[in-house]
C-alpha cells in the first residue's frame, strides 16, 4: 500500500515522449513536484479521455513545476503505436513510461498480477521526493484532472506556508484558508 511520506522509488524507465525513445530517473525530478498517472493500458476506452484531458492541463502543471508522467505497462513500442493512431494523446506534452512487468506500480502497490496492469491511481510527490497525496481506484472509473491539478495546487500551497495555512475543502487558489488552531474548535 502506498504511504504518504514514502520517498518516490529510485529508478530508470524508458519512456516515450517527442517521437523519441528516452530514459528517465525519477529521482532526476527532486526539487520539483511530480504527478505519476498510472492508467491501466493504451487502446482502451477511458484512458485516453484521461490522458487528453491532462494533456490540456499540463501548461497550468508546469506553472506550479510539477512533471507529469504518463504510466502503464505497456511497452515504449505500444506507446509510440498508440501516439501515431489516436487522435486523443497524439500530442500529449508529457511522457508515457513505459512500467513493463509492473516495477512501478507494485512499488506503488496498485499492480494486478493476475491482469498484468495497474490500478487508476494518481500519485503526487513533493519535491523533496516525498508522496503527499494519492488516489487510487476502480479502473472502470476515469479520474477529473482539473481535481488532481487543484490537489497539486492546495499541497504546494500548504508546502510553501510551512502548514501554518491549510486549505479546506474544495479549495481553489485564492479561497480563503484556515490557520489551525485551538480557536477554530467547534466553530467550524
Amino acid at each position: 500500500m502506498p504511504m504518504i511520506g514514502q520517498l518516490i522509488p529510485d529508478a530508470t524507465f524508458t519512456c516515450y515522449h517527442q517521437d523519441q525513445i528516452q530514459e528517465i530517473n525519477l529521482q532526476s525530478y527532486r526539487g520539483r513536484w511530480v504527478v505519476l498517472v498510472f492508467y491501466p493500458g493504451d487502446f482502451t476506452f477511458i484512458c485516453p479521455t484521461e490522458l487528453e484531458d491532462l494533456g490540456t492541463l499540463h501548461a497550468e502543471f508546469q506553472k506550479l513545476d510539477a512533471e507529469v508522467l504518463g504510466v502503464s505497462t505497456d511497452s515504449v513500442y505500444v506507446h509510440k503505436a498508440w501516439r501515431d493512431v489516436s487522435q486523443a494523446v497524439r500530442d500529449l506534452p508529457f511522457p508515457l513510461v513505459a512500467d513493463a512487468g509492473g516495477r512501478l506500480a507494485r512499488a506503488l502497490g496498485i499492480y494486478l498480477p493476475q491482469e498484468g496492469v495497474a490500478l487508476r491511481g494518481s500519485f503526487i510527490f513533493d519535491p523533496d521526493g516525498k508522496l503527499c497525496v494519492f488516489e487510487v481506484h476502480h479502473n472502470s472509473v476515469g479520474r477529473n484532472m482539473h481535481e488532481l491539478l487543484r490537489k497539486v495546487q492546495a499541497a504546494a500551497f500548504v508546502r510553501e506556508n510551512g502548514g501554518v495555512e491549510v486549505c479546506p475543502a474544495g479549495w481553489r487558489p485564492g479561497d480563503r484558508t484556515l490557520k489551525p488552531g485551538l480557536d477554530l474548535v467547534g466553530k467550524i
